[in-house]
């Protein structure tokens, strides 16, 4: 039964989100669904000084501007290299930028969106900078967001309320020129899931003494949830995405050279690749999935990758589409909402895209009919 629903969510999802585009996916208007109130925690130490070199971060949408005129997916436009993005209890979401740290609300009717807070102390050398965001397991009570940063000397996870000084959570993660990972996920056990790249020395992940090149668990207090070592499950080359369906952990793997993977994330022993995605395709940066269905975002693949897989975590024959091929360009982050609509980040300021004048962009498409809680 679930077998035979999976595959008719997979063959039907690549038509269902063109229909998306076709026709547009406006609503009524933005109405919360529930709080969203940043509450203040005390003056912790920053991360690193302010950088006095970062670009000049890109404006926000701006009212009677694209999002309301031109093509309805997009839900912010005008930002530098969308990275981390996380929704919030009212229905909106807070996206960052990778290169000047800027923290911006944005919302799901197309309102203009509002910059909130800039995260000090970043490096953005390399595939360095803000490169994941996740909320507190507490947030409604805390108003506390974790965010996953590149520093001078380290990659690190830091936390803070809207408006409020990074306070460190785990310091010393191994940074380098590239491959720095960047997964953040809070998981349903109320831990944080952490991911890590090699920085481009593969002894590193499969060194146990090493945070390089792997999945780390750790409560909201950076200690370790299990052992005397954060370390959870290893052997990665780049972790650029984490994502929960129930009890099971999807990690994206990107490779510098060769394919890329996705991998089911292994307590106590190395990632299980789940799926290959051929390197011209790949450039996994975002992971998503709901009921089995797996959204992987890709940078150059310029597209989002859907999988479907059984009950036990297994790809079903035949059950793969690729959507959004080459409409917007590098694609991302990529997570869903309680409506089963992706938000996507598109990534064409990085350095390897061809931007559009409006880039970068924060979209959002949504499932025909907008049922909530199922998958597109």
């Amino acid at each position: 039964m679930r077998r035979t629903r999976a595959l008719r969510a997979s063959q039907g999802v690549a038509a269902l989100l063109t229909a998306v585009l076709l026709t547009g996916c406006g609503s009524g208007g933005y109405e919360p669904a529930g709080p969203f109130r940043p509450l203040p925690e005390g003056p912790p130490p920053q991360v690193g000084p302010p950088s006095a070199t970062l670009p000049p971060p890109g404006e926000p949408a701006q009212p009677g501007g694209e999002e309301e005129a031109g093509d309805p997916n997009v839900v912010a436009s005008g930002l530098s290299v969308p990275t981390g993005l996380v929704l919030l209890p009212d229905g909106s979401a807070i996206v960052g930028e990778r290169d000047t740290g800027r923290l911006l609300q944005v919302f799901p009717d197309r309102s203009p969106a509002e910059e909130l807070m800039t995260v000090p102390g970043l490096d953005t050398s390399g595939d360095g900078g803000l490169l994941g965001l996740t909320l507190s397991p507490t947030f409604a009570e805390d108003g506390l967001l974790f965010a996953y940063v590149t520093t001078a000397t380290d990659n690190r996870v830091v936390r803070f309320p809207i408006g409020g000084t990074p306070n460190p959570v785990l310091t010393g993660i191994p940074r380098g020129a590239t491959g720095n990972g960047g997964g953040l996920v809070t998981g349903a056990d109320g831990h944080l899931y952490v991911g890590t790249g090699d920085t481009g020395d593969p002894a590193l992940a499969a060194d146990p003494a090493s945070l390089a090149g792997k999945v780390l668990r750790i409560d909201v207090f950076g200690d370790p949830v299990r052992s005397l070592t954060p370390v959870h499950s290893w052997g990665y080359r780049d972790v650029t995405a984490l994502c929960l369906d129930g009890e099971r952990v999807y990690a994206t793997d990107e490779a510098s050279q060769g394919p890329d993977e996705l991998d089911r994330v292994q307590e106590d022993g190395p990632g299980v690749p789940v799926v290959t995605i051929p390197a011209e395709e790949g450039g996994l940066g975002g992971c998503a999935v709901a009921n089995g269905t797996v959204f992987l975002g890709a940078l150059d693949g310029r597209q989002v990758h859907v999988i479907t897989l059984d009950e036990s975590g297994v790809p079903i024959d035949g059950a793969v589409d690729a959507v959004l091929g080459d409409r917007y360009g590098r694609l991302r982050t990529v997570v869903l909402d309680a409506e089963g609509a992706l938000w996507i980040t598109t990534s064409n300021r990085d350095g390897l895209g061809t931007p559009a004048e409006d880039d970068d962009k924060v979209l959002r498409i949504r499932p025909p009919g907008g049922q909530p809680n199922s998958p597109l």
